[in-house]
């Protein structure tokens, strides 16, 4: 059981299938973000090419915009802890696959990019099932303390694995990563087997649902996205922001080219958005909720955009470090925000749907950014890359406040007295 402290503070953490879960996920994201920090440092060892690095943005956004839609509607028709073990294990064979193309020396750029589309599809059924069982593991009143410590574990994972990431490849080669990557998948695998909790079950004869996956089914979950505003407000402001401000991609360049540290200091580069995220993360866990939830989201975002445009123009290590720490930060916050929205204002049956479309835009937004960017920085330079995409970002946060001003004032409480508010 939970001490008293962790009781009181992570309330969450009394659940203890959501307990066994976050820690299974903390083991397996962080070999997951080894195997990242990895796949772009091998791809940019084999091209030195920026174009080749963003790319990979491309080559995984195809497989969740074709993917995601059918993935949200399976999530809601099936078995999600079910769901959830096919797709980690796919996951952990597309890694072994990478790990054993490094060590006989058969890796090529295509290969990479065929396993990385194939991760990318097991991706796209593995989140709207792993978002949408969330809300059945915790009481309602505790969803706020979940996504933080979600995020707050997510982090910690970001901060380890990049960081690792770069003492691996510098004693082991990036297939020693890849390997890593492999057997972190087992934690959560081993968390999922052990869940004790099980769908409720469906009613067949509700005259009002729809079949289970089905092209009416789709066009029901799209249906609700469009007709909620604060729905489609924040996955457009989600969207804008990731791809003018997504600076991943480049990474190995600034740490090869303008900063001139080697592996391992390329993956403490790439731990740094953790730090910051991780900070925020945990501030926002001992905070009461936010109120405000429209007026920090849109601020949020726009510091997003602004430390984006400070790490650009930074030519130090430390500063390079400081600025993207804050980039994490900020984006933590604005996703717990938009997490506690979506998922509270979304009904259960519709939820797996609700999260494959805003997969698209959370996904795809930071995917196409890193193609974006790649090709700005081939044609321009790498610091212009960075820094027009953050200028891009800020301006497209304020046209969406400006253009949406209710957004601004949005009070989840607001629109919870407005749902229970009994009918004449």
């Amino acid at each position: 059981m939970p001490s008293s402290f962790l009781t009181s503070r992570f309330q969450a953490l009394q659940s203890p299938d959501f307990r066994s879960l976050w820690f299974g996920q903390i083991v397996s994201a962080a070999g997951s973000m080894m195997q990242f920090a990895a796949l772009n440092w091998q791809i940019y060892e084999l091209t030195r090419s920026p174009v080749a690095l963003g790319m990979v943005g491309l080559v995984r956004v195809i497989p969740i915009i074709l993917f995601s839609l059918l993935g949200g509607a399976v999530a809601d028709a099936h078995d999600r802890r079910r769901l959830l073990l096919m797709t980690q294990t796919t996951l952990a064979l597309v890694a072994l696959a990478l790990g054993f193309l490094s060590i006989t020396g058969r890796t090529s750029l295509w290969a990479i990019y065929a396993l990385t589309a194939i991760g990318a599809a097991a991706v796209s059924f593995d989140n709207p099932a792993r978002q949408a069982l969330l809300p059945s593991l915790v009481p309602r009143e505790h969803l706020p303390n979940a996504f933080a410590l979600n995020s707050t574990g997510f982090q910690i994972a970001t901060i380890a694995g990049p960081a690792l990431a770069g003492l691996v490849i510098k004693h082991y080669e990036v297939g020693g990563a890849y390997f890593i990557n492999a057997g972190s998948f087992l934690a959560v695998i081993g968390a999922l087997l052990t869940l004790r909790y099980r769908p409720a079950p469906r009613a067949e004869d509700d005259p009002s649902a729809v079949p289970a996956v089905s092209i009416a089914a789709l066009k029901e979950g799209i249906a609700f996205v469009l007709g909620t505003p604060i729905l489609t407000a924040t996955m457009l402001i989600d969207f804008v922001a990731t791809f003018f401000s997504s600076a991943s991609a480049l990474l190995p360049i600034f740490a090869k080219e303008i900063l001139h540290v080697g592996p391992d200091g390329y993956g403490l580069l790439a731990s740094f958005p953790a730090f910051g995220s991780l900070l925020a993360g945990m501030i926002v866990t001992f905070l009461p909720p936010v109120s405000r939830q429209g007026r920090v989201l849109i601020w949020a975002v726009m510091a997003y955009g602004l430390v984006t445009i400070g790490f650009g123009f930074a030519n130090i290590f430390a500063i390079s470090a400081l600025f993207l720490a804050a980039t994490g930060a900020a984006d933590t916050v604005s996703t717990i925000l938009r997490q506690t929205i979506r998922q509270t204002i979304t009904p259960d049956r519709l939820r797996g749907r609700m999260v494959a479309i805003n997969m698209i835009f959370f996904m795809g937004g930071p995917q196409l950014g890193e193609l974006e960017a790649g090709i700005a920085a081939r044609l321009f330079g790498p610091v212009f890359a960075v820094v027009s995409g953050g200028v891009g970002s800020v301006i497209a946060a304020a046209l969406i406040a400006a253009r949406a001003p209710w957004l601004y004032r949005f009070r989840l409480a607001d629109w919870r007295a407005v749902q229970e508010k009994p009918s004449k």
